[in-house]
């Protein structure tokens, strides 16, 4: 039976009962993504958030297809505690990538693309960003996305940002008192780190034809955190 950290816990479209979770072995390092997934209830009951400690076992899904080998089946897991901010900034750093593409692979678009082929093994990544060239902005269509510049120096921008708690936050902040975005970006600007946890969705065919795993932010992790809140989940 392994301990495993909790990492990510991502919003899928509103009104969708489930949960994407992904959790990194505390002994190997491993990345799972339980399947079937996690639902809103078994959050709320069992207090899941980033940084929660899970035991059990998880067995790679014979059918995971590139590039989400992260996708495990489970049998009985069991809610054990959690980690403390330290340590669940080791975790984020013992999984870092020293830059998008290179966590990707070489069939990253450089943009924000993993095409329908790719060989890339895994679908979740840790980046670590300046929290100077990190900025949150919501579209003309009121979704949230992110602007960011990686260790290798190149910039993404508009990236979406499905981190559950951190839209969990955003719906309890006084919009009366200051904008939200506003004060997300006041908070990040005086951080010392910022560490991404990003993620491609599952195959999705835009618009224009491009067809493949889209890039999206699954968790922001700021150090020191005084947003305490924006670790939590929906309730």
């Amino acid at each position: 039976m392994g301990k495993y950290i909790v990492t990510d816990l991502t919003r899928f479209k509103e009104g969708k009962a489930e949960v994407c979770t992904a959790l990194i072995s505390e002994d190997s390092g491993q990345c799972v993504r339980p399947i079937p997934y996690f639902t809103f209830e078994q959050m709320r009951k069992y207090g899941v958030i980033p940084g929660a400690v899970i035991e059990g076992d998880f067995t790679p899904a014979a059918i995971a297809g590139k590039p989400h080998r992260e996708d495990c089946s489970y049998g009985t897991l069991q809610l054990t505690g959690a980690v403390s901010a330290s340590d669940f900034r080791a975790v984020l750093q013992r999984s870092i990538s020293n830059s998008v593409k290179e966590g990707f692979g070489s069939d990253f678009d450089g943009i924000k693309l993993l095409p329908i082929e790719t060989k890339a093994e895994r679908s979740i990544i840790t980046v670590k960003v300046d929290p100077d060239c990190f900025k949150v902005e919501k579209d003309r269509f009121e979704n949230y996305k992110v602007h960011f510049r990686d260790s290798s120096g190149v910039s993404y921008r508009y990236i979406p940002i499905t981190d559950l708690g951190f839209h969990q936050y955003l719906k309890g902040v006084d919009a009366s008192s200051m904008n939200p975005v506003d004060e997300v970006n006041s908070h990040f600007k005086e951080s010392n780190e910022i560490y991404l946890r990003l993620g491609v969705s599952r195959a999705h065919q835009s618009q224009d034809g491009r067809n493949g795993y889209w890039m999206q932010v699954n968790g922001i992790y700021s150090f020191p955190d005084r947003l305490d809140k924006i670790r939590g989940y929906a309730p």
